[in-house]
């Protein structure tokens, strides 16, 4: 029943791997059903399943000769991380058209869900957590464009990597991954940034030629606390199991010197285990369950200031976590593209205009609980360099919203939330001719209900939505669009409080993940019952 997929996540909207408005794969104009469709659907979940799969593109690759370079080959059985060495490749030089990541996994047994990083030379360069494996074990495969930390893989590093993990008599699952590296030689994009730094502590020193600097944050909550299910959280007053003084609002800030210089909403990621049910994501994980991409803040803006050689503070904070509880991990890697005709770039912030944080949480008492939930923010800072090629200013907006209705009964059964996420972003850069304006929204989707019904039987219904719409625009006319939605969509039902083999599990899942933009079209879907893939059709 097993085949081994690649799991990729594309870049989605990100504006600096160079490949916005790539081409897709391309796609047969009809559907193509394949032999799973064909497949015997068991009356319940056995011991064995599919390998985790997804409706998302490989990573596209170069034609022509390339180079392979292991990174991390590890067993992973507590929290023991593995460290080992990298060293360029030899015979691909040392620029890369695209360098892809590879990390191929196995487990089986019993398990929960691990996250995971990946350091190479201090850069976080990958973040994942792990499917939950079946009796019979299981293999799964990702895939991550990484080319834009080409400056760190032209030098020889440590390399750290951990999925932390427990192995004893009942979670026997040992993770079991190798990570490679695939290197394309060839021309390297102007999207690829020149140095790739990460700060020390809170303290950060740029290059005095910066003209602009990207910063990237992987910010996830996880560790099995409340912060894991951190967007379910309710008010101090309301009588519920995660509780935080302002409720379920995160905003994911990043600051220079103090000064507020960017602002997000976090993904609310799913993990395997998510929502008491992990038999919702046994085959299909939720979006970014197995490939955490990072928010991206352009600070260029600040660029005159992180320029005059000293040491500056960067910090990272997450609006809304309870004073002193732990579950956020929020490392920061900062991209940099330099002047090569100037050994100092001069530069001044010249707008900063923060709205007011506007956060509330209304919890309304009865036989079924509520908490509505109500918050924005905005943000605007400006700001120019002086480079070779001329004064160049860029202004960056961004606002944030978020919505959400959290209904639950005594015992918390029902458990039941709707929630809509939006981030919007706007970066103008005006200078080198006609202005150019990039606009992202941003809109993250959550509707899910959990039920205990007779017999014990636990139920969860969710649906998912990673969309992202981005535009680009030169003096007032459109010169690229890009179009991402991804929908995860899961029905599952087992009985709780009973041996593993008794709980007599099904459920059904389905993914569309579908790109539109000014270079073609992407459109795939994926269906599984009880572990059995049952459609895998392209739409486009």
């Amino acid at each position: 029943m097993k085949r081994r997929i690649a799991m990729s996540m594309l870049a989605g909207a990100t504006l600096l791997a160079g490949t916005l408005f790539g081409a897709a794969p391309a796609q047969s104009a009809q559907a193509r059903p394949t032999a799973a469709r064909q497949a015997a659907v068991p009356a319940e979940f056995g011991t064995d399943w599919h390998d985790p799969v997804t409706a998302a593109p490989p990573v596209t690759r170069p034609s022509g000769r390339s180079c392979q370079v292991t990174v991390a080959e590890a067993q992973f059985r507590d929290f023991t991380p593995y460290t080992g060495s990298y060293a360029p490749p030899e015979g691909c030089g040392d620029r890369w058209a695209k360098v892809v990541l590879r990390m191929d996994g196995k487990v089986k047994g019993r398990q929960f869900d691990r996250l995971g990083y990946l350091h190479v030379g201090g850069v976080e360069i990958f973040r994942t957590s792990t499917p939950q494996p079946s009796p019979d074990g299981i293999e799964w495969s990702v895939e991550k464009d990484v080319t834009r930390y080409s400056d760190t893989f032209r030098g020889t590093h440590d390399v750290e990597m951990l999925i932390g993990n427990v192995v004893d008599d009942t979670y026997t699952g040992i993770i079991d991954v190798k990570v490679t590296l695939t290197f394309y030689p060839g021309r390297e994009a102007a999207s690829v940034p020149d140095r790739v730094l990460t700060p020390d502590g809170n303290t950060l020193t740029t290059p005095r030629n910066s003209e602009r600097v990207v910063a990237e944050v992987y910010a996830t909550g996880s560790g099995g606390g409340c912060e894991e299910y951190w967007y379910l959280a309710v008010p101090s007053n309301a009588p519920y199991s995660c509780q935080a003084d302002d409720g379920p609002y995160r905003e994911v800030q990043i600051k220079v010197d103090g000064r507020l210089a960017g602002i997000a909403a976090p993904f609310p990621t799913v993990w395997t285990g998510g929502w008491s049910n992990p038999f919702l994501w046994y085959v299909v994980p939720g979006p970014r369950a197995l490939d955490v991409k990072p928010i991206e803040y352009d600070l260029t803006p600040f660029a005159g200031i992180l320029n005059d050689g000293g040491p500056h503070r960067v910090e990272v904070a997450v609006v809304g976590v309870p004073e002193g509880q732990p579950g956020w991990s929020a490392p920061v890697n900062v991209l940099v593209w330099q002047d090569a005709e100037r050994a100092h770039v001069t530069g001044k912030l010249t707008a900063h205009t923060s709205g007011d944080l506007a956060d509330s949480s209304t919890y309304t008492p009865g036989s079924e609980h509520r908490v509505d939930t109500r918050g924005d923010h905005r943000l605007t800072v400006a700001g120019y360099v002086d480079t070779s090629h001329g004064r160049v200013t860029t202004t960056v907006r961004r606002s944030l919203a978020n919505t959400s209705t959290h209904r639950w009964a005594d015992g918390e059964n029902p458990d039941a939330l709707r929630a809509t996420w939006t981030d919007d972003e706007s970066v103008t850069v005006d200078g080198r001719g006609p202005a150019r304006t990039t606009r992202t929204h941003r809109t993250y989707t959550m509707d899910g209900t959990t039920t205990i019904g007779t017999g014990d039987r636990l139920r969860t219904v969710l649906t998912l939505g990673d969309r992202a719409d981005v535009t680009v625009t030169r003096a007032g006319h459109r010169t690229g669009w890009y179009g991402l939605d991804d929908t995860y969509t899961g029905d599952a039902t087992y009985a709780i409080n009973v041996p593993r083999d008794q709980r007599h599990a099904v459920g059904t899942s389905s993914e569309r993940y579908r790109i539109r933009g000014s270079s073609g079209c992407y459109d795939r879907y994926l269906a599984t019952a009880q572990g059995v893939v049952t459609e895998e059709t392209d739409r486009c």
